[in-house]
């Protein structure tokens, strides 16, 4: 069963003002997990993670995380004025984009970010236009076909996919960079992502320290941090299991002390880049079902649609969906539960069982924190809903208005549609 913390009267207390659909972020929750992830990984003395800013791009969010020490990855130039925004400035980024302007580029030398470089050319072009390079030299490895494994992995096989070097030229980049005077390194990866699997995610991290190991023999170069991506999966389903973060960082502790620590590399710095497992589960889509159908199937149509989340639509992804106050009711109905874009994947469940709904029920769509609002997109003419943060005092502060109609034509320069 999956829970929800706040309440129908809550709610409706909100809904006077601030009529749904709305996203609404349970702070206690979001700081219970990133204090669990220092805690499991406080072996490392350096541990530290870079939550990733494309989940939840709202500088609120940000604070909460920044108060618990994490740094922020970013990858555009909008994420990096978010993270300056906060005070997150310096080696407190880390920038991992790819077919990157240069404008993105030159923001994040400005702010001191740690540049992490996805392709050899980069390193060229970077010096070209700005006649140095960052303090640390980072590369991003792709290492081509994986082994079989249970990974759900939305990338794809990494040798199908455009990010990172090869392990050839990961030296190679090195290399560059060496020659070019740097003298502080990191390395880096990203191959799986929302796993639930820990053999999946410790078959990267051991790549990961393998790649980097042969760079350090082929050119002597000691690294300062080895970053393992993102990856951590959330238990969408209720019936899947949560990664035990414990043992994951135990495990992971075994293979850093038998290929860094055993064959004489010093100590260096475990970083990771979660976001989806830091607010995923801490995120509530609640939408009002405001239509009822019945043709070949039973609908339930909602004020919320693909458009506030886009994730069951474009992936067919599983988001679990809660009646508020029925509970305890039982599955006596099987609907599609709707939005109201002109696309027929616009459905948050397709054949769902569910207590009977009525026009006028509160339903609260979970694990909506990451990749949710951040995807947003206006097809239609729909405008983006209002986010609240559930503080730990059970207040709740608004973070972001909703979109008004003077917003959706504020680029356009037509007389008629101008107040």
């Amino acid at each position: 069963m999956k829970t929800i913390p706040f309440t129908k009267s809550d709610i409706e207390t909100l809904a006077e003002n601030h009529p749904t659909p709305l996203y609404i972020y349970d702070e206690d929750g979001i700081l219970k997990t990133a204090e669990r992830f220092n805690n499991a990984f406080s072996w490392n003395i350096g541990y530290r993670n870079f939550y990733a800013v494309k989940a939840l791009p709202n500088p609120y969010i940000l604070e909460v995380l920044k108060s618990q020490g994490q740094g922020f990855d970013c990858s555009s130039i909008g994420e990096l004025e978010m993270s300056s925004a906060v005070g997150s400035v310096g080696e407190n980024i880390m920038f991992s984009s790819n077919d990157t302007p240069r404008k993105d580029f030159e923001r994040a030398l400005e702010l001191g970010a740690i540049i992490n470089f996805d392709d050899l050319s980069h390193i060229d072009y970077f010096v070209s236009e700005f006649e140095r390079l960052p303090e640390i030299g980072c590369c991003r490895y792709n290492p081509g076909p994986l082994k079989p494994g249970p990974a759900v992995n939305f990338i794809g096989d990494p040798a199908e996919v455009k990010y990172g070097c090869t392990l050839d030229q990961l030296v190679s980049g090195y290399r560059k960079l060496q020659e070019q005077g740097v003298k502080r390194f990191g390395i880096h990866t990203m191959v799986v992502s929302n796993d639930l699997h820990i053999e999946s995610l410790l078959d990267t991290y051991e790549m990961l320290f393998d790649a980097m190991m042969h760079v350090h023999q082929e050119l002597g170069i000691v690294f300062e941090f080895i970053n393992f991506g993102g990856g951590v999966g959330i238990p969408y389903l209720p019936t899947d299991s949560e990664v035990d973060i414990e043992v994951l960082s135990q495990k992971t502790k075994d293979i850093y002390n038998k290929k860094v620590i055993e064959v004489g590399h010093p100590d260096l710095s475990i970083f990771t880049e979660f976001g989806r497992c830091m607010t995923g589960p801490h995120g509530y889509l609640v939408t009002r079902a405001i239509h009822t159908k019945s043709t070949y199937k039973e609908y339930i149509g909602t004020d919320a649609s693909m458009a506030n989340l886009m994730r069951p639509g474009m992936y067919g992804a599983y988001h679990h969906i809660s009646v508020m106050e029925k509970d305890n009711a039982s599955l006596t109905h099987t609907y599609d539960v709707t939005g109201s874009l002109c696309e027929n994947n616009d459905k948050f469940a397709i054949d769902r069982e569910l207590p009977e709904i009525e026009i006028g029920d509160l339903l609260v769509i979970h694990d909506a924190g990451a990749h949710g609002h951040s995807m947003g997109f206006q097809y239609n003419a729909k405008l983006r809903s209002a986010e609240f943060l559930m503080k730990s005092d059970g207040s709740f502060e608004q973070i972001r208005r909703a979109e008004t109609l003077d917003d959706y034509f504020a680029t356009l320069d037509y007389k008629g549609l101008k107040n």
